[in-house]
């Protein structure tokens, strides 16, 4: 149990650390945001009690969370990795990082950070999910539109070099088109693949973006996660649709984003990794109401 009831938010970029916030209000906690310069949102970050700093001033990001009282912490949100030059780290990180974590997977790093907030801070770490249940992606179609034949087997082949990278901790997304891979998600994140792969992209039937949770995936930390930026961001691509992991990617604001995705011809669905050997045509996708 921890030692009280606040919550501490690491935000990264993108609208999750608001919904965290939000949902640890309503359910009568108090939430402090710890908020990395050149990476959170300020919207996101909104008027909660919060601190900004640099990504490398760990001993001030510690402190602050110490000083709100805070018990549970959850990370939130993407984070460029830096490069030495740019993360000036603190004497706090520095001790961290001379165990060469910068240069481990993201998965790695993840849990040594993890780890490092537990056994030596006393914090307890919590994932999105456990506070964002409702979010979760289940199987099965979102919304108006589905994937025809070409698409599923898009979505499958994804699935495959999703799985395939993922197992060596490199990508959760991959968008592939008509069977050929346009690009996959490696330390530029998913907005920027889109970017690069609406620039790839062929004609005739657009492409997939497939995001799944890597195999070894520390659920505690960047579990998938799509919300109404993604849905633009995929239709400026020329993207058909979008597939997500069911029970392991977050969806936020999902009103809007089915909505958005109707408006603009996209399916979004939840899938299993295992829809691989259920992508013939023909095969009958549930519908997510």
């Amino acid at each position: 149990m921890p030692r009280n009831k606040a919550l501490g938010v690491l935000a990264g970029g993108g609208p999750l650390p608001g919904h965290l916030a939000a949902a640890g209000r309503a359910a009568g906690r108090d939430v402090f945001i710890v908020a990395f310069k050149g990476h959170a949102d300020p919207t996101a970050v909104g008027d909660t009690p919060h601190i900004w700093v640099r990504l490398g001033a760990v001993k001030k990001a510690l402190a602050a969370l110490h000083d709100a009282g805070v018990g549970e912490v959850v990370l939130a949100g993407p984070v460029r990795r830096p490069s030495m030059v740019e993360l000036r780290p603190d004497a706090r990180a520095a001790a961290f990082l001379a165990r060469g974590l910068l240069a481990k997977g993201d998965d790695g790093l993840l849990h040594a950070i993890m780890q490092e907030l537990e056994t030596r801070e006393g914090f307890r770490v919590v994932g999105a999910d456990s506070l964002l249940q409702p979010l979760l992606a289940v199987d099965g179609q979102f919304g108006r539109h589905g994937p025809d034949e070409t698409a599923r087997a898009d979505i499958a082949r994804g699935i495959v070099v999703a799985r395939a990278l993922g197992a060596v901790d490199v990508a959760q997304a991959v968008v592939v088109q008509q069977g050929i891979v346009l690009g996959v998600e490696a330390v530029e994140g998913t907005d920027a693949l889109l970017a690069r792969c609406g620039e790839l992209r062929r004609a005739g039937p657009g492409g997939v973006l497939v995001k799944l949770a890597k195999p070894q995936q520390e659920r505690r930390a960047d579990l998938p996660t799509i919300g109404p930026d993604t849905l633009q961001r995929a239709v400026a691509a020329g993207l058909r649709g979008i597939a997500v992991q069911a029970g392991e990617s977050l969806i936020l604001d999902r009103e809007a984003l089915v909505a958005a995705a109707d408006d603009q011809g996209l399916f979004i669905i939840g899938v299993n990794p295992d829809y691989r050997a259920n992508a013939g045509g023909g095969m009958d996708v549930p519908s997510v109401r």
